[in-house]
C-alpha cells in the first residue's frame, strides 16, 4: 500500500503544476496588449508628385481638390515607362480604399487590372458634365472615365457613393 500513496501525490503534485502553469500564462495573456486592429496609414504628401506627372503625362493627370480632412491620401506614383500611369491612393472616412488610376495603356487591360477584374455595367453616371460606366465586381468597383489618349479609373471597396464623391472632386492641372 506504501506504493499508492506516493504514485497519489505524484499525480496530485503533477495537476497543482499544470494549474498553476496555466494560471501564469493566463496572467501573462492579460497583460501583453492586443490590438485586432489593422495599423493606422499614413498620409502622404503627393504635391510634389503630382506636379511632375503633370508635366510627365501625355494627359492631364487627374488629383482631387476639396475632399474633407477626413479622407487620407495614403500612396502615390507615377511611371512613364512604358504607359503613363498615375495612381493616387486614398482611405476614406468609412476607412475604405479609394484610387484614382490613369494611363495610356490600352483601356480594356487597364480597367481589368486597376479595377481587379471588375465588370462593366449597363449604368452610367454623370459627373462633371462627363459620363462615367460603372463597373462591379469581388473585390472593387470602380467608376471608368474614357479621355481622349486615356483612361481614368476611381476604384477600391469603398461604395459607388464614395467613388462618386471622388470623382466630383477631381481636377486636372
Amino acid at each position: 500500500m506504501a506504493g499508492t500513496k506516493g504514485k497519489r501525490q505524484t499525480v496530485r503534485d503533477m495537476l497543482l503544476s499544470l494549474a498553476l502553469i496555466g494560471l501564469m500564462a493566463g496572467v501573462i495573456y492579460l497583460f501583453i496588449p492586443h490590438d485586432d486592429h489593422a495599423p493606422a496609414l499614413k498620409r502622404v504628401d503627393y504635391r510634389a508628385e503630382l506636379l511632375s506627372a503633370r508635366r510627365a503625362a501625355a494627359y492631364p493627370v487627374a488629383a482631387p481638390e476639396g475632399l474633407a480632412e477626413t479622407w487620407k491620401a495614403t500612396s502615390v506614383r507615377y511611371q512613364d515607362d512604358p504607359y503613363d500611369a498615375w495612381h493616387l491612393g486614398y482611405q476614406d472616412p468609412e476607412g475604405q480604399y479609394v484610387a484614382i488610376e490613369q494611363s495610356t495603356q490600352r483601356a480594356a487591360a487597364f480597367i481589368d487590372d486597376a479595377s481587379q477584374g471588375a465588370h462593366e455595367t449597363k449604368v452610367t453616371q454623370s459627373i462633371g458634365g462627363q459620363t462615367w460606366q460603372r463597373y462591379t465586381g469581388g473585390r472593387y468597383d470602380a467608376l471608368v472615365l474614357h479621355g481622349k489618349g486615356s483612361t481614368t479609373v476611381v476604384t477600391g471597396t469603398a461604395s459607388f457613393a464614395q467613388l462618386t464623391k471622388m470623382a466630383q472632386a477631381l481636377r486636372t492641372g
